[in-house]
This record gives structure tokens, sequence and C-alpha cells, in this order.
């Protein structure tokens, strides 16, 4: 039997996951959580063999989130669940060790398959996705500049690209506007940017964002 512990903020999508599941009879979901704190406290009781992870959990950013459940559960497979494939995060989020990545549309097709891939120590991406992937770091290695950036740093630049003020993205990643300013100056070094108009388009332009 694999165990299943199942966070996603939308009740409605997990129990929609629930029943994909229900078909198969090797596949247990043990435990849930809509937020990140809920996780963190939640997962380690219940002992589960995969998490499976929506990209978007209220409470903490992703990047936080895992590097906090490595260090409760460093050996469990994170099978992380995204609205869309974004190749940029896909390709951070493996190489912050997540063991797959799955959009939340092919969950039905995908779900049992990426399930099991996972659990018996292999990675899992569909095939489309991993020939975007493919497509991104070519290009990561010769002309996208934002490769150079920090997990951190790509957050920020995304919220400030979307138009998030100093005082939102302080909030939302619990760290201070001063430190914002910060990375906000790194981005722009390391992108050889001059404000926030320029960052925006290079965003735009790389598809970095929807």
């Amino acid at each position: 039997m694999i165990k299943i512990f199942l966070a996603d903020d939308h009740q409605l999508f997990r129990e929609g996951i629930k029943q994909i599941l229900s078909n198969s009879k090797e596949i247990k979901v043990v435990g849930e959580a809509g937020n990140g704190r809920e996780v963190l406290e939640r997962v380690i009781n219940c002992h589960p063999d995969v998490l499976a992870l929506d990209i978007s959990m209220p409470g903490m950013n992703i990047f936080d989130l895992l590097n906090e459940i490595k260090k409760l559960y460093r050996e469990l497979p994170i099978l992380i669940l995204s609205m869309h494939p974004e190749e940029q995060y896909a390709f951070r989020l493996l190489k912050a060790g997540i063991a797959g990545y799955l959009t939340k549309e092919s969950a039905a097709e995908e779900l049992v398959t990426a399930i099991r891939k996972v659990n018996s120590g292999g990675k899992y991406i569909n095939p489309k996705l991993a020939e975007t992937l493919a497509v991104a770091i070519e290009a990561n290695g010769e002309t996208t500049p934002h490769i150079l950036l920090s997990n951190r740093e790509f957050e920020v630049m995304c919220m400030l690209a979307s138009g998030k003020s100093l005082k939102e993205i302080a909030e939302s990643l619990y760290i201070s506007q001063k430190t914002v300013t910060t990375y906000r100056a790194r981005i722009l070094e390391k992108l050889k940017l001059k404000n926030n108009v320029e960052l925006t388009r290079y965003v735009i332009e790389n598809k970095l964002i929807n």
C-alpha cells in the first residue's frame, strides 16, 4: 500500500484527487492539509510514502516549505501539483529536490503513474513538460541570465513584475521591506537592468509569469 499525504488549499480539488485515487487499491490517502503550516504540523505524524503538494500553498512560499519539509522528513518523495506547466518553476523545484512535477490538468490521467514512479525512487515529469524543460535548460545555458538568480531572487523578480509593491512582497514572504529592496538591487544587477519597467519587460519576454 502506498500512503499519500495530500496538500492543497482547495478542498474540492483534494476531493477530486481522492476520487481519482479511490480506483487504485494500492494507494491510500492518509492525511490532508490546506496550507503550508498544516503540512508541517501533520505530515510527520502520518508517515506517508509520498507527499502530493500544491505549488501555491497559503502561509509559506514553495521553496521555504520544501526546505522545512526536508528538515523533518528528508527522504519523503514530493510530487508537485501545479495549475500551469511553468517550466521555470519546474526546473528550480527539481533542483530543490522534488521527485516529480505534474500539472493539475493532467492529474486524472497521470497521477497514479506519477505516484508509483516517485514512490519507487524515480522522477516523474510528463513528456510535454519534459520537452519544454529541455528547451528551457538549453536556452538558460546561453541566453537567459535569470538562471543566475537564487530561488528567492527569482520569486521576488516575478512578484515585482506582477505589480506587487515592496510592502506586499515583504508581507507575503515574511521578510522586511529593506530585504526586498536588497533583493531587487541584486536582481537588477544580475540581469543588467535599470528599473522595474525593464524588469517587467524581461519577465514577460521570457514568459516567466502568465
